[in-house]
């Protein structure tokens, strides 16, 4: 019933949220007589405030157009490498005619970003997007609204999540290097640990940010919430059918404008704030300021339902039983052991002001992983940044995106390969593929030296014997 309630209350709000805005732009535009009326800035103000505040934000799209590579500007393209009821895999293709660009291109590294399914759409890594696409292949995994998904797709549980990653890193081949953010750092972790375990490849790096793969370090008020309130609360407080006027009517799911409002929840006075802060920009006519409040909160408020079974398996697994760490979890049979990965090198980061995922909650991976050599872990705290500083905005720019950069060049060293002037022109055009190199000690060498302050474990020279022998053999490169 509730969820009914909400879509009715937005149906009823949607003609106010479009009032709102007519009349903002009556009181603003340069050619209407009322904006020459006292207060006329401050009623357009209001106005354009309460429109954003009532209207019905939509799924953004990642508008990456453009990208810089190497001092050349080079087109970028979106396309679904694989399309599942519940997923897309994107491939954001760059191209370019540029030849040297094409060969730089061609040499980088291949990166999977797995997004979150915890309320928000993947465009939320937008900016994360961005600058890998400086020096890397990006694929991203696009959730899709689980509203939208009928009945006859069946239920999605959190094992369906896990084998959806070992797909699309089977799909994407031996060579890539795996980063998740957030709530997928546990599944990928178990995704991971059973392709080790059934002695399939497993990926060149694995990156988590931000992520709970121990929930009961430093437990924040998101893990209080999960580990305080009763399995039984969850299945009948947060669970709801999806209303009819959606393709996935009838289909049970934790609403996203719930998720939405637990976000708002545990900060009102900086939501307060901004949203006030945005109102005195209009009226001082700080257009530059105004939109980066429009950019923030249209991401922000953009959110979609998550699958019943899923979140629930989430919650009991994760937050709950924290079977990953005490070694209880199994998915179809086959208990996961984050111990038998060997041949994937760990990178884990975390925020020092972290409200999401608390202080050493990612860290932890480092005591599951034991298999991994210690030269091959790495841990870096991000001094001054919060749960979405991590992956996105200044200090994900200037300190986190370089040491992941460097991170993944560590194990994924090759040179630019030439390629021909009438070379087609895509950043992995059709040649003969490159032969994987050997990591030595020498090359290791020469990687240029840590300098961001508290980065704690240093990654080796070489990696194990049995990785570097199984990448000398010829790869299967990503489609193009």
């Amino acid at each position: 019933m509730l969820y009914q309630l909400y879509e009715t209350q937005r149906a009823l709000m949607a003609p106010f949220a479009e009032f709102a805005s007519a009349s903002a732009k009556l009181y603003s535009h340069p050619l209407s007589p009322f904006t020459h009326t006292p207060m006329a800035q401050r009623v357009a103000a209001g106005l354009d405030l309460m429109h954003r505040l009532a209207k019905d934000y939509e799924k953004p799209t990642f508008n990456i157009q453009t990208v810089r590579v190497d001092g050349v500007d080079v087109a970028v393209q979106e396309q679904v490498a694989v399309d599942k009821p519940f997923c897309r895999l994107v491939r954001f293709k760059r191209f370019s005619d540029d030849a040297t660009a094409l060969g730089d291109m061609k040499a980088q590294p291949v990166v999977l970003v797995v997004a979150p399914l915890s309320g928000h759409h993947a465009t939320l890594l937008r900016d994360t997007i961005k600058s890998l696409l400086q020096s890397h292949k990006v694929y991203i995994t696009d959730w899709t609204d689980a509203r939208m998904v009928p009945l006859e797709a069946g239920p999605f549980h959190l094992a369906d999540y896990i084998a959806y990653i070992q797909e699309f890193i089977h799909h994407i081949g031996p060579e890539v290097n795996v980063i998740s953010v957030c709530q997928p750092t546990v599944p990928v972790l178990a995704a991971i640990s059973l392709l080790a375990t059934h002695k399939e490849f497993t990926p060149r790096t694995m990156i988590m940010m931000g992520g709970p793969i121990d929930a009961r370090k430093s437990p924040t008020a998101v893990n209080n919430l999960a580990m305080n309130k009763s399995f039984e609360w969850f299945e009948n407080n947060v669970i709801y059918r999806v209303p009819q006027n959606f393709p996935g009517a009838g289909r049970e799911v934790y609403p996203g404008f719930l998720q939405h409002t637990g976000f708002v929840a545990m900060n009102p006075d900086r939501h307060l704030t901004s949203h006030y802060d945005y109102f005195l920009d209009l009226v001082r006519g700080d257009d530059d300021s105004a939109e980066t409040h429009r950019q923030f909160y249209d991401e922000y408020n953009a959110v979609l339902d998550m699958p019943a079974e899923y979140y629930l398996d989430t919650i009991k697994t994760v937050f709950q039983d924290f079977a990953l760490v005490n070694g209880t979890w199994e998915v179809d049979g086959t208990q996961v052991r984050p111990q038998d990965i060997r041949d994937t090198a760990l990178l884990t980061i975390e925020g020092e002001l972290d409200d999401i995922s608390g202080a050493g909650q990612t860290r932890a991976a480092h005591a599951l992983c034991t298999g991994i050599a210690p030269e091959n872990r790495q841990h870096y705290d991000v001094v001054g940044a919060g749960h979405y500083g991590i992956f996105s905005g200044r200090r994900w720019r200037e300190k986190v995106y370089p040491e992941v950069r460097d991170f993944i060049r560590r194990f994924n060293p090759a040179e630019p390969v030439p390629v021909p002037p009438q070379a087609v022109t895509a950043d992995e055009p059709a040649a003969t593929p490159r032969p994987a190199r050997k990591v030595t000690a020498q090359a290791a060498a020469k990687a240029p030296a840590k300098t961001e302050a508290k980065a704690v474990v240093k990654v080796g020279a070489k990696p194990p014997a049995k990785a570097a022998a199984k990448r000398a053999a010829p790869r299967k490169k990503p489609q193009a």
